[in-house]
């Protein structure tokens, strides 16, 4: 009887990216879960891995305090959180733009028509400010936690930053795109410990889910 394979954890974020995060998972053949099957379950084992669902932002701790060796996260949680853990991977769902939106009726469209100082309200303070400061743009960024096209709506600021995929929510708003700020897509990330501590097993299953991504074309 041969030992058992040594099991390998992976987190995968809850909302938009859990139905991405479980199909990559099948397709490489290492658990097949649904989201009926899962119920409000947030631990999973199946033989060789362990899958822990947890909020999206919350992947990066798990990954940099060693609860989880792998983690599947959007680009948009890591701009925000670099945290200490490696990024291997691209796995190419879950596609989204982060970008610069005003109302309809602005003035501002594009860097020759903003104001000494820009107000701005996101949910990404970091990226935000940082993507201003590389263009020489003073910027005061007022940070929200939802609902965040309201805001330019009643006065509170003169544009937004926030992620879309179709931006059928901007136009029903009554915002329009005037800059891109990145594309984000879930990305793989690894425990650094884990990569040199527990390679054979934890790159077996990278190699695994590299294939996934590669057969998806």
């Amino acid at each position: 009887m041969g030992a058992r394979p040594e099991r390998v954890s992976i987190a995968v974020p809850t909302g938009a990216l859990m139905a991405g995060g479980l199909r990559m998972l099948g397709r490489a053949g290492l658990a097949r879960l649904g989201a009926e099957e899962l119920g409000r379950k947030l631990l999973v084992e199946r033989a060789g891995v362990r899958v822990i669902l947890v909020r999206p932002a919350d992947v990066p701790a798990y990954v940099d305090y060693g609860a989880s060796d792998l983690g599947i996260v959007g680009k948009d949680v890591l701009w925000e959180m670099p945290g200490s853990h490696y990024e291997l991977l691209d796995l190419g769902f879950g596609g989204c733009r982060l970008v610069l939106a005003v109302p309809q009726q602005s003035r501002l469209d594009g860097p020759e028509t903003w104001p000494p100082i820009l107000r701005v309200a996101t949910k990404y303070p970091r990226t935000t400010a940082s993507w201003f400061e590389a263009r020489g743009q003073a910027v005061e960024v007022v940070q929200l936690h939802g609902s965040v096209e309201l805001a330019p709506l009643v006065g509170l600021v003169d544009g937004i930053v926030d992620l879309t995929a179709s931006g059928r929510t901007l136009r029903e708003n009554q915002l329009r795109i005037t800059a891109l700020l990145g594309t984000s897509t879930a990305r793989l990330i690894a425990n650094q410990a884990s990569l040199k501590t527990r390679t054979e097993a934890v790159q077996a299953m990278v190699g695994r889910l590299r294939e996934a991504v590669e057969s998806a074309g």
